[in-house]
């Protein structure tokens, strides 16, 4: 298991996370898996804003985590295993 690369890990999470938000996404407007979609937002609610003058800056960040995502990050991990 040593052998085996990080970034490798790291490439199928974000995989794992996209795809379940989006079958999550997908998802609610059918009745029986309406469940995938359920889950928490967390972040910023508006952005934060710093007016330097010459320079503007804008920070924001919501993190959306929904049952798909969750099964996504495991499928994600038991890809991973069987490499």
């Amino acid at each position: 298991m040593g052998n085996k690369n990080f970034w490798i890990l790291l490439l199928l999470l974000l995989s794992g996370i996209v795809l379940g938000g989006f079958v999550g996404d997908l998802a609610q407007s059918v009745p029986w898996l309406a469940w995938l979609g359920f889950g928490q937002s967390f972040g910023l609610d508006s952005p934060l804003t710093v007016n330097l003058g010459v320079l503007i800056i804008t920070f924001g960040l919501t993190i959306r985590i929904t049952m798909a995502g969750i099964l996504g990050v495991v499928a994600a991990i038991v890809i991973y295993r069987m490499l």
